[in-house]
């Protein structure tokens, strides 16, 4: 028997027992015949899982930290509610110039300052149970919605916020 001869009747024994399909199946998953496998869905950001939350409430004195887009688009509004008023304090800092950063939009945006009222953050001292924020200039709509921002204080930084 020669090679050729005993090629094609190995590969067909494996044809009738279906090895063959199964093989076929494994190395083109979108092939007509073989089973048809979903495609990876969109990765959607999560956010902030509730162990780091827990860790900014335990070490920063803050809550409910989110950030949203005003109703223009222009500006996007970062809250937070303080549970320790001693370990929040560098929050409303007049020093410290806070930023909010975009790395998917490659972005950095500041409190824009205003002639007769000043920076648009509350900057008084503060009170636990009491909620804060302060806006970020968002000019051109860089930052859109679903974008994870964060948000830079001084020493203070807060990760994966998403914007609604």
């Amino acid at each position: 028997m020669n090679k050729t001869a005993l090629a094609c009747l190995v590969a067909g024994s494996l044809l009738g027992s279906g090895w063959a399909a199964d093989s076929a199946s494994k190395h083109a998953p979108y092939s007509k015949t073989g089973p048809a496998l979903k495609k990876p869905a969109r990765r959607e950001p999560i956010g902030m899982t509730e162990s780091a939350r827990k860790i900014y409430e335990l070490q920063w004195g803050v809550k409910g930290m989110s950030a949203q887009l005003a109703e223009s688009g222009q500006l996007v509004r970062f809250s937070y509610q303080v549970t320790d008023a001693s370990k929040a304090a560098i929050l409303n800092d007049k020093a410290s110039s806070p930023y909010l950063l975009d790395e998917k939009a490659h972005a950095v945006l500041q409190v824009p300052t205003m002639e007769k009222v000043g920076q648009l953050r509350q900057s008084n001292s503060p009170e636990s149970g009491k909620s804060y924020w302060m806006v970020f200039s968002n000019k051109g709509y860089i930052v859109k919605p679903g974008h994870q921002v964060s948000v830079v204080i001084g020493r203070f930084r807060v990760d994966k916020l998403v914007v609604e």
